[in-house]
């Protein structure tokens, strides 16, 4: 737990300043990076456990990159949410 919280606390620092891990562009950091901090509070339920709501930078992240189309058609193909995508067969399994 302490080297999560260390990680997360270098990320919160990293993100000083910025929209985005690199600077004010989405990267490929953003995408590998989001769904382990999505994970910590959404699977693990360890929001309380690592004091996640003292990491502002983070969550303000978080936020930020959850509502790309990308990121929220991501999470509905991968199953997570309440309009998680049961079949993926087609452009029509997304309506």
């Amino acid at each position: 737990a302490m080297e999560t919280k260390r990680q997360l606390d270098l990320l919160d620092k990293q993100l000083d300043g910025k929209s985005y891990l690199c600077g004010d562009e989405y990267t490929i950091a953003d995408m590998a990076v989001w769904p382990w901090i999505k994970a910590l509070s959404d699977g693990y339920k360890a929001d309380e456990f690592l004091s996640l709501r003292e990491y502002v930078q983070l969550n303000a992240w978080v936020e930020r990159v959850g509502k790309r189309p990308a990121v929220q058609r991501g999470v509905r193909v991968n199953g997570f949410g309440r309009d998680a995508i049961e079949e993926r067969h087609s452009r029509a399994d997304f309506d």
